[in-house]
């Protein structure tokens, strides 16, 4: 689709799996698995959706996933799954070298969210996946990851980090920003501190990368909230505010981790908010 000054296009980055329960927190199995059926480890499948914004004179990619520089542990452990579809794949499919890539908008460091962005060469060294773009993260969340606090400290990984900090071409953001023309940044603290959520408006369209807020569809009514949420109350008012704005003008919502809808918009029903229209694979 086209929105404001960019051609938008979704770039799938693979399949992985996260256990059930802690994707839907107090939510009960029985509810969460009609939609999401566990694996006999209790794992679900999710996506790696990103975004991928063309358009002004720069190519803009919207988290970059889960990359490829774990061991065959880790890969087990997550259900690493780049058969059909991975982050590089999916770019020169679409006719994007990494060289090409301006700028890159981490939403936060994640494994899953900031991963792609490096990798080992031949020789062993870590480098930048996107060597010729700028990256952003919001100078809290850089500070959180650094922090090494115990209940997601083992969803920072140096070694997705540190090579962008040495490059200097991680550049730290302080709030709520238009980070360029048509591209807004809206801060979000209850999955993480300072997740940056993406907005792209223009021509009368809203499109919102919803990062962690929402990851999935079923994320949308409002009790539904991850386990892996530092303030999960939080979340809760954050989703309630984020989708207030998504109803009344006609956002559409971006699902960052869905595997069959990528995109859709929402509504306020007699239940709460629950999706209206979906575009799915």
């Amino acid at each position: 689709m086209h929105i404001g000054n960019y051609d938008v296009t979704m770039i799938d980055a693979g399949r992985y799996k996260l256990d059930g329960g802690a994707m839907f927190g107090v939510v009960p199995r029985t509810l969460w698995q009609k939609e999401n059926p566990p694996d006999e480890k209790n794992r679900i499948t999710m996506s790696l959706n990103t975004l991928l914004l063309v358009g002004d004179g720069k190519i803009i990619l919207v988290d970059t996933g889960v990359g490829d520089k774990f061991t065959d542990k880790f890969r087990e452990i997550y259900a690493i799954d780049y058969s059909e579809h991975s982050l590089v794949k999916s770019l020169l499919q679409h006719n994007i070298q990494p060289e090409n890539v301006t700028d890159v908008i981490l939403t936060h460091l994640h494994f899953d969210h900031v991963g792609g962005s490096t990798y080992y060469d031949n020789d062993g060294n870590l480098k930048l996946q996107f060597p010729n773009a700028t990256h952003y993260v919001q100078k809290k969340q850089l500070e959180w990851a650094q922090k090494g606090f115990a209940k997601d400290r083992a969803s920072y990984l140096s070694e997705n980090i540190q090579p962008l900090i040495d490059s200097g071409q991680l550049k730290v953001i302080s709030g709520a920003a238009e980070l360029f023309k048509d591209v807004e940044l809206i801060l979000s603290d209850g999955h993480t501190v300072a997740q940056q959520l993406v907005l792209i408006r223009g021509n009368g369209k809203n499109l919102l990368y919803a990062a962690d807020l929402i990851p999935m569809t079923a994320h949308i009514p409002l009790p539904w909230v991850m386990a892996y949420d530092l303030y999960p109350v939080t979340s809760i008012q954050e989703k309630e505010e984020i989708l207030k704005k998504a109803v009344t003008e006609n956002w559409m919502i971006f699902f960052e981790h869905d595997p069959r809808t990528y995109c859709g918009t929402v509504e306020e029903g007699d239940r709460g908010y629950q999706l209206k229209s979906a575009v799915t694979f």
